[in-house]
């Protein structure tokens, strides 16, 4: 039985979306060669506290929680030599991932074009703001911003407050997860055709389609969606509620569901009631029907209503704090919190892979790296260099 090489990936992102993507290849088992500028290293390395390790070791929590399973290679990309090297490495490669802003890729020789003429099967992935083309491709694209302009924000908040901002950078995250199955999608094209392909992902498309239903509903009803708070536009009762000692959520996503859910509190009537008998007249309605929900859900604790609603089938649970989200039970049993080894020998809890495959099972293999520390293992394991040659990059800055 033949053993298929490891997929090589040469990856130039940093922060978040890249780094998302770039960590699943690692997850799923390619050996991931994060390529950052000598000195400084990705930005993300020094967006703390908190920090995991301490003295030459230390890396930020936003650094650790994306950076597993890559080795650190340090090179100059203003640095003739340090773009040479990075060509050779990338002829070498199976992707190629970057996120720099348009066009800088191209400055360095290192773009899809010029490199696919000696590489025909490489797949090459941008990550931008706003796509490689289009008015705004020039514009640099964070987070916050996306947020702001895809829609996200109008619909995020209560109804009479202020739009916000989901309080994760989700549109990295999204992109970062397109990214991936892309490039899985290329990498099966070239299964079939021999040659890889370029890959344009942007954070702005990433954030417009993760609107799903919301921006059909736009598009369909020609109407503006609006903010719900915690309530759903289009399934009701679908929110969270104030018990007697805390909130609670609660989700029913049927019509048989509400009925089981009335008789629970007491209010069979409710199902039976022209106005709340199915979901559209429930939504036409909420504003009749929530607050009778409310003073049910107001006279026992949360955890009263969450036991009665899962024996009816009915999803429903606690509003927890991240700490409580991460020792809750379930997280131990899927073993999705992992103790890794940093190069001190100390050890720090991270969140590991989300898939469980069960013929080759994702594994946290290396810890996040520390700036260059893989650089003379890479150098001499793909560009057979030795001592003397690292030596000399290192010497005029190159690595």
């Amino acid at each position: 039985m033949s053993v298929r090489p490891q997929l090589r990936v040469l990856d130039f992102t940093r922060v978040l979306a890249g780094p998302v993507c770039t960590m699943l290849l690692g997850d799923y088992g390619a050996d991931v060669i994060k390529v950052e500028r000598p000195v400084r290293g990705d930005d993300t390395r020094h967006w703390g506290p908190p920090w995991a390790g301490s003295g030459a070791a230390r890396l930020s929590a936003y650094f650790f929680c994306v950076n597993r399973n890559k080795r650190s290679l340090t090179l100059d990309l203003q640095q003739s030599e340090g773009r040479a090297l990075a060509r050779r490495l990338a002829l070498q490669s199976d992707v190629l991932i970057e996120n720099f802003r348009v066009g800088q890729m191209a400055g360095w020789g290192l773009d899809y074009e010029s490199l696919a003429r000696d590489h025909q099967g490489l797949v090459f992935c941008s990550i931008s703001g706003y796509g490689q083309k289009g008015p705004r491709a020039h514009e640099p694209g964070y987070d916050s911003v996306i947020q702001a302009q895809s829609g996200l924000m109008a619909i995020t908040g209560e109804a009479d407050g202020e739009p916000v901002k989901i309080g994760v950078a989700l549109s990295d995250v999204i992109t970062g997860l397109y990214a991936t199955t892309a490039i899985q999608a290329a990498l099966l094209q070239r299964e079939r055709s021999g040659r890889g392909q370029y890959v344009d992902v942007a954070l702005f498309d990433s954030q417009l389609a993760a609107l799903v239903n919301i921006a059909s509903n736009a598009l369909i009803d020609d109407s503006e969606p609006g903010r719900y708070g915690n309530a759903h536009p289009s399934i009701v009762p679908y929110q969270t509620f104030a018990a007697a000692d805390r909130a609670f959520s609660l989700a029913v996503g049927n019509d048989r569901q509400f009925a089981r859910l009335c008789a629970f509190i007491g209010r069979k009537e409710l199902a039976t009631d022209p106005r709340f008998a199915d979901n559209p007249s429930r939504v036409k309605n909420r504003e009749a029907l929530i607050p009778q929900l409310a003073t049910a859900f107001g006279s026992q604790p949360a955890q009263h209503w969450i036991d009665a609603a899962l024996a009816a089938g009915i999803p429903a649970g606690p509003i927890n704090t991240v700490g409580e989200a991460l020792a809750d039970p379930q997280v131990a049993a899927r073993g999705l919190v992992q103790e890794v080894t940093l190069s001190d020998g100390s050890t720090a809890p991270l969140v590991g892979p989300v898939a469980q495959l069960s013929a080759e099972p994702s594994a946290i293999r290396h810890a996040p790296p520390t700036l260059g520390q893989h650089t003379e293992e890479v150098l001499r394991e793909r560009l057979r260099m030795d001592d003397g040659a690292i030596g000399a990059l290192r010497r005029r800055g190159i690595v």
